[in-house]
């Protein structure tokens, strides 16, 4: 397979994201709070918006977008916590890095704002998604929430997962999520 490359959006690039974003609703609605239909009405002043409130992170191969992450910060209110979400990668390319690097462009561009943790929710019965942050560096934490995607299943569970990005990888404040 060739290089992956990443890149971060600007506003601008608003329709870049939009599509990626479609896609992955489209694909995997299961994963995400908002459905494909809703979010296909949305104009354009919504999506400036929603570039606005956070970075957002292609993944490409070839000059095709295979993935995309989302960084922004935590809605626990902590200034020195930001929060990776909206991890999506195509089908056909899942196994194959380049969630690694959209994770990993996440986390430095975290680091580069000062952000001390990086914090990604992660489904308890995703098994998969628990040992690829694991394997990536991120702990497990005592959070829970119910989940907050679209699902038919009822009382299902995301934990906090935390990813220290300061000197002290060791680090995770007892206060993380309050």
């Amino acid at each position: 397979m060739s290089d992956i490359a990443v890149r971060t959006l600007s506003e601008d690039e608003w329709q870049d994201y939009r599509q990626v974003r479609l896609a992955a609703l489209a694909e995997s609605p299961e994963a995400f709070v908002a459905t494909h239909a809703e979010e296909s009405g949305y104009d354009e002043d919504f999506w400036r918006q929603r570039m606005r409130r956070s970075s957002r992170i292609l993944a490409e191969r070839e000059g095709t977008v295979v993935g995309v992450v989302s960084v922004g910060s935590s809605s626990e209110e902590r200034e020195d916590v930001a929060e990776l979400f909206g991890l999506w990668v195509a089908p056909q390319h899942r196994g194959s890095g380049v969630a690694w690097k959209l994770v990993q462009a996440g986390a430095d561009q975290a680091k580069a704002e000062g952000k001390a943790h990086l914090v990604y929710w992660v489904g308890t019965d995703n098994g998969r998604g628990v040992a690829f942050a694991s394997s990536f560096g991120f702990r497990t934490t005592d959070y829970r929430r119910p989940m907050r995607v679209v699902s038919e299943e009822e009382g299902a569970e995301e934990m906090a997962m935390v990813l220290p990005l300061g000197a002290d990888p060791g680090a995770v404040p007892s206060t993380m999520m309050r």
